[in-house]
């Protein structure tokens, strides 16, 4: 694209010129930003084409992976980087008198997801185009991200993310191709001559699905895939069913507004009724829109039904777009005129499902009379899907209701989201080897016996290129000095650091990077918040979703142990420590909110004690988000994967730390325990109880936390001053709900039991810090095995046997 760095600033001088009729001298980073992502995104659109006529030409099958979330983060960087014109326009900036830094700093995080769900998607679609997979996300244009945390007197405040206020640049909408998707209404039937059944959808509400379609740019830029994003629009026959029925205008437009509401915001309070009809809608929404247009896609190739699951593979990530199993249904019966057998056929060998949690409240349920008032015929087909199913289970197990009453799609006035998504697919895969055999051996046990060749193992990825080649450029130099650049197409090629173990200027070099983006960062975050850090601390970092089960919690207990034994000159740091956290809480999950309110009293309090805030700091980190990560995960040197060992189905930020070079202090949960097979017991801290003494205690009962409570003082002392009048509790009712979650609740997430070990693992990890030498062969170590982790073998492996799908690059002639 840009052969030089003149060639570069000329391009961007006379983008501005006649984009913008502004000149170099007076255009400001956000001009730069514009003018350049213009640039780009001209280039891309011609490979873009090349790529679909490629797929089209070829009739390759396509990969249609099916998404709530798509957390992509700012795209600019990671377009010039893949496209491998970074480091040209680098020089060319810097000639203009701009910052590559700021210039890509003005481009907002897209508001398309929320934690590792949403990130793992986009690592994903990166991996598709990097290996030249046709393969193409489906997912949801919201108007607004999952909300703008800010932090008011310690308290999570939740305002409206407004990511779409300044135009987003990499989008391409297409009215074109809009489609209609139906809710509500009645449903009829009558017989056909061939003795078929035709079912008639009367009486619905429509609404127009329409795609919003952004770049996908794999590494070399050869080829292009396409993220798909759904906006819900009035359509005008919808607008005209609204006028004869109201007759009014106000009421109309509400009605209207309500409808457009489904493509408002990512994951709407469902605590309530009216937030639980809208999630639904939203789920059908997208699910709906999607198959229609890739079922148009495979009508252009003009072949016969059977074909389909030959040129389609239709992938569910986690439950929430688990309705693609009855609406393929209903599109195959209901517009194709195909029977019931043929369409469950090639539903079943089209349609795929991850599933990405144990944990209850994740396994989706909608209430029955709820789901048929919304979605009549797909609840039709539902109904006889489980009919259906429930009738094979009986006839292979004749008696057994209680093994039919745990497997059925439809029971206790539920829809099943989860129990949909295994039976209406021919793949059900974990994401790490822990989850995996926990889902086969106990939490689907059931389907496990009935359907055991359906089940596999694929652990979760994620991409280099962004993570380490982009995130962390003096890492990545030092690396590719060493070893050459063959790494950055195979990233497991980073074993051959392993050979180096002993050379000190190598060793030398990591400490020095990881000091150099320390410093980086601590200038970043005073710029940002006017926080102060010491870079030659040791940065421990928490950075994930708020819940119960990924003990924040946990953390926060011990830094307020710290406090007290600094206080009271008993136990002195070797090495200086400053704690970080990063993590958003639902809006309406009031245990979570509580942990954040507690991190930042205990930082009001660290951070303003002249008796430790030389050795000791805590931070948290406002309104998380994928470029916040990008900036601290280089940085980092201890990686906080604390979870209740069992709860935590993979995890990526492990992956992400230790491919930076962070030493994980974690469980032997999720994706840890393959981590620690990877680089062995010297080069990680494990702690605490395993998954099958987790589970073995929820089975049979056996923990009682106010033993741990009486037992140990250094635990009676510091849950005490959650209640008891103390630097971090006034008045005794702030933190009431977290410590009778502790002591009244039975501590769920075995925080108190675990707290022993974790104090003695984090005593061992500060002692280990100052022998710099061994600690950056531990990290080199980290690094070296991180590339088991990479996004592209988890894709390969999903394209062998899960998608049957195969490589085509596609370069330009």
């Amino acid at each position: 694209m840009f052969n030089n760095k003149e060639q570069c600033k000329e391009a961007i001088t006379g983008r501005l010129k006649t984009q913008l009729g502004k000149g170099v001298e007076k255009a400001t980073e956000r001009d730069v930003y514009k003018a350049l992502s213009s640039l780009l995104q001209s280039e891309i659109m011609k490979q873009w084409k090349k790529t679909n006529d490629t797929y089209r030409t070829n009739k390759d099958k396509q990969v249609y992976y099916f998404s709530m979330e798509f957390l992509m983060g700012r795209l600019l960087g990671n377009n010039m980087l893949n496209m491998k014109v970074i480091d040209v326009v680098d020089e060319a900036l810097k000639d203009l008198g701009f910052s590559l830094t700021n210039t890509e700093d003005q481009e907002k995080d897209a508001g398309l997801g929320n934690g590792g769900l949403g990130r793992l998607a986009a690592c994903f679609l990166d991996s598709l185009a990097s290996l030249g997979i046709a393969g193409h996300g489906y997912g949801i244009r919201y108007k607004y991200g999952m909300f703008d945390q800010r932090i008011v007197d310690g308290y999570q405040v939740e305002l409206p993310d407004h990511w779409l206020n300044e135009a987003f640049a990499w989008e391409v909408r297409r009215p074109e191709e809009a489609v209609e998707v139906r809710f509500e209404g009645r449903v009829t039937s009558r017989e056909r001559e061939d003795g078929q059944l035709d079912f008639h959808h009367e009486g619905y509400e429509t609404l127009q699905a329409v795609p919003y379609d952004v770049p996908v740019v794999g590494y070399n830029g050869d080829t292009i895939n396409t993220l798909r994003l759904w906006s819900a629009e009035p359509s005008d026959k919808d607008i005209m069913h609204l006028a004869h029925k109201y007759h009014d205008y106000s009421h109309m437009l509400g009605h209207q507004r309500t409808h457009e509401s489904i493509s408002d915001i990512l994951y709407p309070d469902d605590s309530t009724l009216e937030g639980q009809k809208l999630r639904l809608k939203q789920e059908y929404f997208f699910v709906s829109a999607g198959l229609q247009s890739a079922i148009k896609k495979f009508e252009q190739l003009d072949l016969s039904w059977d074909q389909l699951p030959h040129k389609a593979a239709f992938h569910i990530n986690d439950t929430h777009p688990a309705l693609i199993v009855p609406e393929l249904m209903r599109i195959l019966m209901d517009e194709k005129q195909l029977s019931w057998n043929k369409a469950w056929d090639i539903t079943l060998r089209s349609v795929s499902y991850t599933n990405h949690t144990i944990l209850s409240e994740a396994l989706e349920m909608w209430p029955i009379d709820m789901f048929r008032a919304i979605l009549p015929r797909i609840f039709m087909i539902i109904e006889e899907i489980n009919n259906r199913f429930c009738h094979e289970l009986w006839t292979k197990h004749p008696g057994d209701y209680d093994r039919i009453g745990r497997l059925a799609i439809i029971a206790d006035g539920q829809v099943k989201m989860a129990h949909l998504a295994i039976v209406g697919s021919h793949s059900i895969n974990g994401v790490a080897k822990l989850h995996t055999e926990i889902l086969k051996k106990r939490e689907m046990k059931y389907f496990f016996g009935t359907f055991p060749e359906r089940f596999n193992n694929k652990t979760n990825g994620i991409t280099h290129r962004r993570w380490l080649m982009h995130a962390n450029k003096p890492l990545s130099n030092v690396i590719t000095d060493v070893i050459g650049d063959e790494w950055k197409r195979q990233p497991t090629r980073l074993l051959n650091l392993l050979k180096y173990q002993e050379d000190a200027s190598l060793l030398d070099n990591i400490y020095n990077v990881k000091q150099h983006n320390k410093e980086s960062f601590s200038d970043w975050l005073y710029k940002q918040s006017g926080i102060m850090v010491d870079p030659t601390s040791v940065f421990d970092v928490h950075i994930k979703r708020l819940h119960g089960y990924k003990r924040q919690l946990l953390n926060a207990l011990h830094i307020m142990y710290l406090y007290n034994e600094m206080k009271a000159n008993r136990t002195p740091q070797v090495a200086p420590r400053t704690f970080f956290f990063g993590a958003k809480a639902a809006p309406s999950y009031h245990f979570a909110k509580k942990v954040i309110k507690l991190i930042n009293t205990i930082a009001t309090v660290v951070n303003n004690d002249p008796d430790v805030n030389d050795q000791l700091k805590v931070v948290f980190l406002e309104n998380y988000s994928v470029s916040i990560a990008e900036k601290i995960i280089p940085a980092t040197n201890v990686s906080e994967q604390i979870s209740t060992a069992s709860k935590e189905a993979s995890g990526t930020g492990n992956m992400k730390l230790m491919m930076n070079g962070a030493l994980t202090l974690g469980t032997m949960d999720g994706a840890n325990v393959e981590i620690y097979e990877q680089v062995g017991e010297d080069n990680i801290y494990t702690f605490g109880l395993r998954s099958d003494e987790v589970l073995k205690y929820e089975r049979e009962g056996g923990y009682v936390a106010k033993n741990r409570y009486h037992q140990d003082e250094r635990i009676r002392h510091t849950v005490d001053q959650l209640i008891h009048t103390s630097p971090f509790s006034d008045d005794g009712t702030e933190f009431k709900f977290i410590y009778d979650a502790l002591l009244t609740y039975n501590d769920e997430y075995f925080v108190l039991k675990d707290f022993s070990e974790y104090i003695e693992k984090q005593k061992m990890m500060n002692r280990d810090y100052k022998d710099v030498r061994q600690w950056s062969k531990k990290s080199l170590v980290n690094i070296a095995h991180s590339g088991a982790f990479s996004s592209d073998s988890t894709i390969e492996a999903y394209a062998n046997d899960i998608w049957n799908v195969k490589h085509q690059q596609v370069v330009l002639k």
